[in-house]
Formats: C-alpha cells, sequence, structure tokens
C-alpha cells in the first residue's frame, strides 16, 4: 500500500518537512497550485499525483509535471492527456476516478462509462491507466462509507473477469484521513492523506 500525502494548501516548508521524514508521494487538487510547488521543489526526490479534476485547457501544462493523475472521468480527457503525454515525451500514470455516489459537487466517471474508458486506455501511447479512484461521500462515521469502497473493488473485480489486463488496474486509489482504515480494508492500494499528515487546514 502507498500513502499519498495530500498537500493541497499547504506550504513547501511541509512537503520539504514530509519529504525529509521518507514521504516521496504527494497529491494536489489545483494544478496552478501543485506547479508553483513543484518548481519550488525541484531539488527534492518526490512524485507528483494530481488528484483533483483537469480541465481540458491545462492538460498540455500538467501532463509533463505529475507522475500521476488520479481524476481520468471520460475518454475524450484521457486522449488529450495521451497526445499530451506523446508530445511532451512524457508517460504518466493515469487513474478512472469513479462517480459511485451521484453527487452534484464530486467528479467522476459514471459506472456506464467506466468500461469505455478502460477500452480506451489499452490503445494509448504514452499514458499509462494503473487502476480506479473513488471519493465517497463524507460521513460523521466513516463506516458508512465501506459500501463505496467494497463497489470499487467489486468493479476491479468484474473488469478483470472480462478481460482486462491486470496491470491495468493493479491500484484502487481510496480512502481519506477519516476513513483510510475501512478503504485499506475493502483493498485501497493507495490511501489519500492530508490532515491525519499535516494537521487541519485554515483556509
Amino acid at each position: 500500500m502507498r500513502l499519498l500525502a495530500v498537500s493541497k494548501t499547504f506550504s513547501l516548508d511541509h512537503i520539504r518537512a514530509a519529504a525529509e521524514a521518507g514521504q516521496q508521494d504527494f497529491g494536489e487538487n489545483r494544478v496552478q497550485e501543485a506547479l508553483q510547488k513543484i518548481d519550488g521543489s525541484a531539488d527534492l526526490r518526490i512524485r507528483w499525483h494530481l488528484i483533483g479534476p483537469l480541465q481540458s485547457n491545462k492538460v498540455r501544462k500538467a501532463v509533463p509535471r505529475f507522475g500521476a493523475i488520479h481524476s481520468v472521468d471520460s475518454v475524450r480527457l484521457l486522449e488529450a492527456i495521451d497526445t499530451a503525454a506523446a508530445h511532451a515525451g512524457a508517460g504518466p500514470e493515469v487513474l478512472v476516478q469513479v462517480d459511485l455516489a451521484g453527487e452534484a459537487t464530486k467528479h467522476g466517471a459514471p459506472l456506464t462509462i467506466v468500461r469505455d474508458i478502460v477500452h480506451a486506455a489499452e490503445r494509448s501511447r504514452s499514458a499509462r491507466l494503473v487502476g480506479l479512484m473513488t471519493i465517497p461521500p463524507f460521513f460523521e462515521n466513516p463506516e458508512h462509507a465501506r459500501p463505496y469502497f467494497a463497489q470499487l473493488s467489486e468493479l476491479r473485480a468484474t473488469l478483470l473477469k472480462a478481460g482486462t489486463d491486470p496491470a491495468l488496474l493493479r491500484e484502487l486509489s481510496m480512502g481519506m484521513s477519516h476513513d483510510f482504515e475501512i478503504a485499506v480494508q475493502e483493498g485501497a492500494t493507495i490511501v489519500r492523506l492530508g490532515t491525519a499528515i499535516f494537521g487541519e487546514r485554515h483556509v
């Protein structure tokens, strides 16, 4: 299992302290904020993940700078990432963000098109699909998030049974500071922790 430190809104000093403690993977939600931090930490041996939505007009700028993009929610976005990666000589890992709750405030691909995105990824030249991601609703009782994590695990099992290459689905990115223990029990391979690492956000 991999720990992804969600550093959005936290300073470079926080990132440097975590890196000095051995943390290697950092996640950001906004491209512009992330690019500033990437530039300011170029001397560190760390890997950046984009975990927030990626707008089409920022694809070319973002793709060469992130090792992984967790928020692919359409065939069109995947193809744009793949084209930008090929032009930049990059090979980012990508994950399909799956919308399991239907919340208007959340991004993600509905279940009806996840298979289409996976099939499109099989044709990608540069971007490499490695798994699935989801963000369940927030519950005071983290146990209530379990069905969403279980559903993502079941979706992966269904895709594998249908013949998808296991290399394309090796990761399940799910679980945050308040519910990651439940996510791990349901098969998470990447957990995204911000508050649990850096403390409470004050913005």
